[in-house]
């Protein structure tokens, strides 16, 4: 692994900086789980996607800069520093997007890439169901072919910028006689269909960070299908992927919090050495992310691939990111109890262990397909 850069990327590194050092939003933007918030960010990404700093490692023609994915890495760790806002369509660009890659024909990769990047069109989850959380595989709600449509009914929950959101992609069973994993498909779904009914679910600010998805028969055109039919946990596992992997956490938004740690714990005066450690420790950890995210990009980069691996980068940033979080609260003391920055991380960051796939079910996940335990 060479973790030095080539003079091209320097210059892009310097490229990225300067831009946003001139563009990034003086004051922080509205919460994206309020409807003025949302709009705010999704203008924030059309800016982005105008000055080609949407998706830098996507292909030219569909609304990408073109380069790989080491560039991807050195914009994150410039968007990061510079306290640029957070991605309001990061289903679309993280997920939804390398998955079209991966497994769209052209023209859904001409239909929709271009409109994910300039968050014409925001996308959210539709995983888990009432009675399918980790365990995805039980899923109920279902898809039936009618000629040039799907059909389809069923509840997703928990559906991450589902409020607001303008399409959603999900898994449905479209073999009635299947069991788990067989007989699902892959679907990309219009929130605005017909049938289809959104209920916002409030979070404990009392914003709607999250919605439940109703459909009642709403018909899809067939060409939404996303994948072979009949094989759509295949195309989700490659999804969960980059959401447990490298693409939804880059390392550098986990360095932007770690150096906001260290000035934390510099302005702080005299710190009882519990909390230097502390702060050592999750210092530490975002560094040896960085470094195994480097090691892993090359590996993908020579060919390799990132397999059940991924669900270890999962166990390794959802666990940082609650230590960078506590070690903050410890040094704030009883300012803690104020409601700022920190305070909003720290909640946050407890839901790194559960979204994703549980961190209960990633070490089962590493147990069997990483170390090759047997089952218990």
């Amino acid at each position: 692994m060479d973790l030095s850069f080539t003079p091209e990327q320097e210059a892009f590194r310097a490229e990225a900086r300067a831009w946003l050092a001139g563009n990034v939003p003086s004051e922080p933007l509205p919460s994206f789980d309020t409807r003025e918030g949302f709009g705010a960010h999704r203008d924030w990404e059309r800016r982005l996607f105008d000055a080609g700093w949407a998706a830098v490692n996507w292909p030219t023609d569909v609304g990408g800069r073109g380069l790989g994915l080491l560039e991807w890495l050195i914009f994150e760790e410039e968007y990061w520093s510079a306290g640029a806002p957070g991605r309001v369509n990061q289903n679309g660009l993280f997920l939804l997007g390398p998955t079209l890659l991966e497994f769209g024909t052209d023209g859904q990769r001409a239909r929709y890439l271009p409109r994910i990047a300039s968050a014409e069109e925001v996308w959210c989850q539709g995983w888990s169901e009432p009675d399918a959380g980790s365990d995805l595989a039980s899923l109920t709600s279902r898809a039936e072919r009618r000629g040039d449509a799907w059909v389809v009914n069923g509840q997703k929950t928990w559906c991450s910028r589902g409020a607001f959101a303008d399409w959603m992609f999900g898994i449905f069973r479209t073999d009635p006689e299947s069991e788990r994993h067989r007989g699902l498909s892959y679907l990309l779904v219009p929130l605005d269909a017909p049938g289809v009914t959104v209920r916002p679910i409030a979070q404990l600010d009392g914003e709607a960070g999250f919605a439940e998805v109703f459909l009642d028969d709403v018909e899809i055109p067939a060409e939404n299908l996303l994948g072979p039919e009949g094989e759509g946990w295949k195309v989700a596992m490659s999804t969960a992927s980059f959401e447990r992997g490298v693409i939804l956490r880059s390392p550098g938004r986990f360095m932007g919090t770690a150096g906001r740690l260290v000035e934390l714990c510099r302005r702080s005066g005299e710190v009882p050495i519990s909390l230097l450690d502390a702060v050592t420790d999750a210092w530490m950890r975002v560094e040896a992310y960085r470094l195994n995210t480097h090691w892993t990009v090359t590996r993908v980069l020579e060919g390799g691939s990132v397999g059940a691996e991924a669900s270890l980068n999962k166990l390794w940033w959802s666990e940082m990111d609650v230590s960078l979080h506590t070690a903050a609260l410890g040094l704030l003391g009883e300012e803690a109890e104020l409601a700022g920055p920190w305070t909003d991380g720290f909640l946050f960051s407890l839901a790194g262990p559960i979204y994703a796939g549980t961190n209960e079910i990633q070490r089962n996940i590493v147990a069997e397909r990483v170390l090759g335990l047997p089952r218990s």
